[in-house]
């Protein structure tokens, strides 16, 4: 015993320089001690092992304690992936719960939506457990599982505005607090700040003191009412936000500046794209005719009114030049409008709403992606488009700079003028963009594994911060503004009044804890097997 103590201090001495010499030590020790002790010594060990070392290791120690599990357990006859995954189980404490949290999840579409769902797989992929919380869309209400057993409440409240439910403050609180203690949750993450779900469930959750992470994908003015009131919102939710994320520098800054929030304590982490998705087809279009595809929300601030303009123009000047317009919204009556005054209805093809799914179609029949956006913190859009080997035209705005190299993009003011100007440039360079090469280079720039691993950091730095009392929470609610900040306290007094009425009524011990299912996804169209776990009080 004395000999494998040492070499488990050795391991865990060495694990930050030397993994594979500290994984092979600690393997010594496994074997040495599981023929005496058996089946619990090897999960143990697994265990501490995992804590220990990196997290890159912990397939190699599960499939360590497999070895130890099917030379001394009742389990030999099971087939490997059940003895790994039931190891998986057994170590599930020491992995992170977490709830994901917003207004806008699918069926919906747009790049919130598909950034929480690709984070919430990856992150499910490395061992956590993941839960999305949202509202009813239609006839989706309840409970539904995705793909990889990926849990999402929709919570029966219909969308207010802008797909956003309407704001009670307080009436959310008791279904949250009921999905937080059933699911086990460690960790809330909440995304988009114009979600109002996502701001009164950190609210209820910092109440009940659970860590909060905020992600915040969108850019905000300064100057208009719309901004200042969600300016005000956000400062108030991330007075007690325990870390936050942004999508971009330019994102980072612009969230620092509007919540007052401490700069060290946001962290940027940018998208992703599903290369495996969005390929470029497999022979390449043809320069005859030049078609250029835009895919948006047909609305002011992804700047449907300098389409309007540029459109007519590029048409004018290019004979060869075709659109493809794919989105829905507001500002759709005004293409049709133009598409009407200019004769254009055989060079303009109106999509509409494009469905994720078939979003790489519409792609792949084009040679150039055009972004007119007025704001954009990232744009997960013009990811897409370059996997699939587009040349990218778009507005110099927001973080739209950071997102691709120079050399894959062509980037302009706001302007009708200058937007027509570098669609005349990216005319002029698309002999010479391969669409492969460019695919093979988003592969490499951009990953959502990456990201995932990023975000676990993340999570792992908000775990780490200690609990604060009320009062302390209180004095940062103070620090809002003389009359906001007092009344910020208020509302907060009476959530926590809230809180302890709600464990008088229906203590936490009395809700009942769901089981754990514990999932292995096989990729490239293999099978999915469960493993259905209950923890026995």
């Amino acid at each position: 015993m004395l000999i494998t103590c040492w070499i488990l201090y050795l391991a865990w001495m060495l694990a930050p320089w030397k993994m594979w010499t500290s994984t092979i030590l600690l393997r010594i020790g496994l074997e040495i001690h599981v023929k005496n002790i058996g089946t619990g010594w090897a999960i143990t060990m697994a265990r501490i092992g995992t804590s220990l070392l990196l997290n890159k290791l912990k397939f190699l120690l599960i499939d360590i304690s497999h070895t130890c599990l099917m030379q001394r357990s009742p389990i030999v006859a099971m087939p490997s992936w059940s003895a790994i995954a039931a190891v998986i189980a057994f170590m599930a404490d020491l992995k992170h719960r977490i709830l994901m949290v917003s207004d806008f999840f699918y069926p919906n579409f747009g790049g919130v939506e598909n950034h929480i769902y690709y984070l919430s797989q990856c992150l499910l992929k490395l061992g956590h457990k993941v839960v999305v919380l949202t509202h009813a869309y239609g006839n989706r209400s309840g409970v539904r599982y995705m793909t990889g057993g990926l849990k999402v409440y929709y919570v029966p409240w219909r969308p207010f505005l802008m797909q956003n439910t309407f704001p009670t403050i307080y009436g959310t609180f008791p279904i949250i607090r009921t999905i937080l203690l059933r699911e086990k949750i460690s960790l809330v993450h909440g995304h988009q700040a114009f979600s109002t779900l996502c701001h009164e469930t950190l609210m209820h959750a910092r109440t009940m003191g659970y860590k909060v992470v905020f992600t915040d994908h969108s850019l905000y003015g300064f100057a208009d009412v719309g901004s200042i009131h969600m300016n005000k919102v956000l400062q108030f939710t991330l007075a007690d936000v325990t870390r936050a994320i942004c999508v971009s520098h330019t994102s980072k800054e612009n969230t620092v500046l509007r919540s007052g929030l401490p700069p060290e304590k946001v962290f940027v982490i940018p998208n992703a794209v599903d290369t495996a998705m969005f390929k470029p087809a497999q022979q390449r279009l043809g320069r005859d005719e030049i078609v250029i595809v835009v895919i948006s929300r047909l609305v002011y601030r992804k700047g449907a009114d300098l389409l309007v303009e540029v459109i007519p123009e590029v048409c004018r000047l290019y004979p060869n030049v075709r659109f493809i317009v794919g989105g829905d919204g507001p500002k759709r009556v005004r293409l049709e409008e133009m598409r009407e005054k200019h004769s254009l209805q055989d060079r303009v093809e109106m999509l509409g709403a494009v469905p994720h799914a078939s979003v790489r179609s519409v792609l792949i029949s084009g040679h150039i992606f055009l972004n007119s956006s007025l704001t954009e913190a990232f744009c997960i859009a013009i990811l897409e488009a370059a996997s699939c080997g587009l040349l990218t035209v778009s507005t110099r705005v927001g973080g739209v700079p950071e997102v691709l190299p120079d050399d894959m993009i062509v980037l302009a003011e706001p302007d009708p003028s200058d937007m027509v100007h570098a669609i005349r440039k990216a005319i002029s360079i698309l002999p010479n963009i391969d669409p492969q090469v460019m695919h093979d280079r988003m592969k490499r720039l951009y990953n959502w594994n990456d990201v995932a691993e990023r975000t676990e950091i993340v999570y792992n730095r908000a775990l780490k911060c200690s609990d604060q009392s009320l009062l302390e929470r209180l004095s940062r609610y103070l620090s809002c503004g003389a009359w906001a900040g007092k009344l910020f306290c208020l509302v907060m007094i009476i959530d926590f009044l809230i809180w302890r009425l709600l464990e008088l009524l229906q203590p936490a011990k009395d809700i009942e804890e769901v089981p754990d299912v514990a999932l292995r996804c096989h990729q490239h169209g293999e099978r999915i097997e469960e493993i259905y776990r209950c923890k026995s009080e």
